[in-house]
């Protein structure tokens, strides 16, 4: 990345576009302490990622949630026990872990496969288990990379329109994507970037192929 100066707001619903290898999956890496800059400052929940020590990013972490590309789902573990790692990490009372993982479960319409193997479900469905297990801590930031990836049409706006949710109930929502149909479609705030820079920032989805 380089020189490269955003600020997203809460409750803010944008999408970072561009082609493979502009940089889109090492800023939200960035943004979630999984990268540390070179130089400059990311201020993340008012947090300064370049000067915060190891032991402070698991705290914030937990107030960012995160849909990888391919899923980073435990096998030997249920569909109800890979949503619940989110809140075990935070010390949520086992009782008010399973209401809030069956709740989010249930409105993602997978309350029936929460005993469930990962390799049991479709893609589809791995996906909407990604997505359960980053909105169930309620987390003030969602970063989702290529969230739609390797969806059909159809699967593809579900799982959008569930992220784009998450925007209304006040989180900040960053989703990395190189499907221009569906920027267009939202009409959100769109950023591209392409060799690590930015090179439009358009308010209306309307960015260039």
């Amino acid at each position: 990345m380089r020189d490269v100066s955003l600020r997203f707001g809460k409750g803010e619903f944008v999408f970072l576009t561009g082609p493979s290898g502009a940089g889109k999956t090492t800023l939200l890496r960035l943004l979630f302490a999984a990268e540390q800059p070179s130089e400059g400052q990311i201020v993340v929940l008012g947090r300064n990622i370049a000067r915060l020590r190891a032991s402070a990013i698991p705290a914030l972490r937990r107030r960012v949630g995160v849909v990888f590309q391919d899923f980073k789902l435990l096998q030997r573990r249920t569909v109800e026990e890979n949503v619940a790692l989110a809140l075990e990490v935070v010390g949520t009372p086992r009782r008010e872990a399973r209401a809030k993982v069956f709740a989010v479960l249930k409105q993602l319409g997978l309350q029936h496969r929460r005993y469930h193997h990962p390799l049991s479900l479709s893609g589809g469905e791995q996906q909407r288990v990604a997505l359960a297990r980053a909105l169930v801590n309620e987390p003030e930031i969602l970063l989702a990379d290529e969230p739609t990836g390797n969806l059909d049409p159809g699967l593809t706006l579900e799982i959008m329109d569930l992220i784009a949710s998450a925007a209304t109930r006040g989180t900040t929502v960053i989703v990395a994507t190189h499907e221009l149909e569906i920027v267009r479609r939202y009409g959100k705030r769109a950023v591209r970037l392409e060799a690590g820079c930015v090179t439009e920032d358009s308010l209306d989805g309307r960015v260039r192929a």
